[in-house]
């Protein structure tokens, strides 16, 4: 990978890139405006709104990276073409030169990394979109990771929350089937304030800790943060050995062992989610390292997030209802009481409203949603991958939903990533669930 220099961070030159993407969109609509209607020019449409997108998150780089990664993550929100573009942020991660990296050291600590350290690897072995990894030794812990944050990220979260909202806004003067502002502006003030924990690597030496100390089970891994050698802006801690999914995969491991890492993931997620409240929300594969015994290591708690005892009990009554046979007389009442509870639809919607127009619409994502609970081994080999939501029915969410609430764009992402993760991994998992038991 090429060095680079940090993001600019000038509020003029960022506004500049954001101003010329909507100019960009507003062009791309009168376009297809003229073009014959058809499902391959809509597809292709939002694709390409997508990419105008993804361009200009892309020259930001940064924290609007990170915004690209996290929205590609919530399927309701965004057109499916417009979201798969904005995927391809989990790819992109140049690292910083070595005078930065020592400026960032400079300002956290006072010196060099090598005064720190008894020997620092100058080189990034990870990169991500806020920072990246080095190795390095220390006397009485051996080899450790030190995550460099990349200088001036911090600074420009709140004016690029702005111009992705004016980005978005854009998009909303196109025929995009998008959710209600109200919708969109709750997912984006829950991403500026993930954002700004995720900066702040005290504060995930602290979830680190509590992870460490609440979250063990057997099978799952994760490292100690060294809080003397942890700042703001460079975060420590034990290096934890294995490799990443598709380097894993490569190496051709058993059924046995996949299955066996599977279970460890699903396990530990259950347990966190259902047990603890306190869920991981940054699933994507870079952030799990894969041993040859199937043990799991899970890496990155700058993404945390506490599910309220309110919120789960919901959750539960709606994933439950939908394991009931859709021949149940109470499973549509059961789930529109836990979505009004949750603030998701009008407190107004009746029963016979929402099994008529908004159920259909939910339908295919419900369906994937509980697929797992459906059979007490299953196959995630088999995993049908998240459904595409036709555009009548994106318009029919869009008359519907009226907030979201501030936990559940969290969930929606843990939910998401594991989901991808067991896919990739091809494992044959346990999935039995007491807590959704159908009362």
């Amino acid at each position: 990978m090429a060095r680079t220099e940090p993001p600019r961070t000038g509020r003029l030159a960022r506004g500049t890139i954001t101003g010329i993407a909507a100019a960009r969109i507003g062009m791309a609509q009168l376009g297809h405006r003229v073009r014959t209607p058809s499902a391959q020019a809509q597809a292709d449409h939002e694709a390409a709104l997508g990419r105008i997108l993804f361009g200009a998150l892309g020259q930001l780089r940064g924290s609007a990276l990170k915004v690209s990664q996290l929205l590609s993550m919530h399927p309701g929100l965004l057109p499916d073409g417009v979201r798969q573009e904005l995927a391809r942020a989990h790819h992109q991660a140049p690292p910083l030169n070595r005078a930065l990296v020592g400026r960032v050291f400079r300002q956290a600590f006072g010196q060099e990394p090598e005064a720190l350290f008894e020997h620092f690897e100058p080189t990034a072995f990870a990169a991500a979109s806020l920072g990246q990894v080095h190795r390095a030794q220390l006397a009485g812990h051996g080899t450790v990771a030190v995550k460099v944050q990349y200088p001036g990220i911090a600074t420009t979260i709140t004016s690029d929350m702005q111009l992705m909202r004016a980005a978005l806004r854009a998009l909303a003067h196109t025929d995009m089937p998008l959710p209600a502002n109200t919708v969109v502006d709750s997912v984006m003030t829950e991403i500026e304030a993930t954002l700004l924990r995720e900066v702040d690597y005290l504060q995930e030496a602290d979830q680190l800790q509590w992870f460490a100390q609440h979250a063990a089970l057997p099978g799952v891994v994760l490292a100690q943060p060294i809080l003397s050698h942890t700042r703001a802006q460079v975060l420590t801690q034990q290096f934890l050995p294995g490799q990443h999914l598709q380097d894993w995969l490569a190496s051709q491991p058993t059924q046995a062992q996949r299955d066996r890492a599977g279970q460890h993931l699903w396990d530990w997620f259950m347990h966190c989610l259902f047990v603890l409240g306190r869920v991981h929300a940054d699933p994507h594969p870079g952030n799990f390292l894969f041993a040859p015994d199937g043990t799991v290591g899970v890496l990155d708690f700058g993404c945390t997030r506490s599910l309220s005892g309110g919120f789960r009990a919901q959750v539960t009554q709606a994933w439950s209802a939908l394991l009931r046979p859709p021949t149940d007389p109470r499973r549509d009442a059961l789930v529109l009481q836990a979505y009004q509870a949750l603030g998701l639809v009008n407190a107004r919607l009746t029963v016979p409203a929402y099994t008529a127009e908004l159920a259909p619409a939910l339908a295919d994502m419900q369906a994937w949603q509980m697929e797992p609970f459906t059979q007490p081994v299953f196959d995630f080999g088999v995993k049908t991958p998240p459904p595409i939501t036709a555009g009548r029915h994106q318009r029919m969410l869009g008359e519907h939903l009226v907030q979201v609430p501030g936990e559940m764009p969290a969930f929606e992402r843990m939910w998401m990533g594991l989901m991808h993760l067991l896919t990739g991994l091809g494992a044959r998992v346990h999935t039995h669930c007491p807590a959704l038991l159908p009362s």
